[in-house]
């Protein structure tokens, strides 16, 4: 088994990130979501302020898993939490612990900087994905439900 290598997005890796949160998009059943591009992944990563930050996982000189995630906030810790917006890990990269490695990594980087909470989102039909989370310390946050307005429907809302 090869040895991989996390570290964190570099400039000229964009459009392997975008291959892959392409490929996580067929994986969640939604192959037309992804509208973002290259140039909107290096504004999100590079940009002052960044919008997001990605942990990327290498093997063979490869880009094989990525993590990406972005600071949100809780009045009701008063602190700033990690949320991980994608984890997504190449099919033929998968069992060697890449995802759990990243997992780890993302938890050390939360209490590295104080942060109350490390959260993120699964769909209810992925049950592997839900067994992994849970066998990693993660619970289900059953009371509370996602709620989202875009398009035309957070035009509408701005509008008035």
């Amino acid at each position: 088994m090869m040895d991989f290598l996390l570290r964190g997005v570099r400039p000229g890796d964009e459009a392997r990130v975008l291959e892959l949160v392409v490929e996580l998009a067929v994986y969640e059943r939604e192959p037309d979501a992804v509208k973002a591009s290259v140039a909107d992944l290096t504004a999100a990563f590079f940009g002052v302020p960044a919008a997001a930050e990605c942990l990327v996982a290498e093997l063979g000189g490869e880009i094989v898993g990525i993590a990406l995630h972005a600071r949100n906030f809780s009045t009701w810790t008063g602190k700033t939490g990690l949320y991980l917006e994608d984890l997504y890990v190449s099919p033929s990269a998968r069992g060697m612990g890449i995802g759990r490695a990243m997992l780890v990594e993302l938890a050390r980087i939360a209490v590295a900087r104080g942060y109350a909470r490390f959260e993120w989102s699964v769909l209810d039909w992925n049950a592997p994905a839900i067994r992994f989370y849970e066998s990693l310390g993660a619970r289900m946050m059953d009371e509370w439900t996602v709620m989202r307005v875009d398009g035309e429907g957070l035009r509408a809302l701005a509008a008035g």
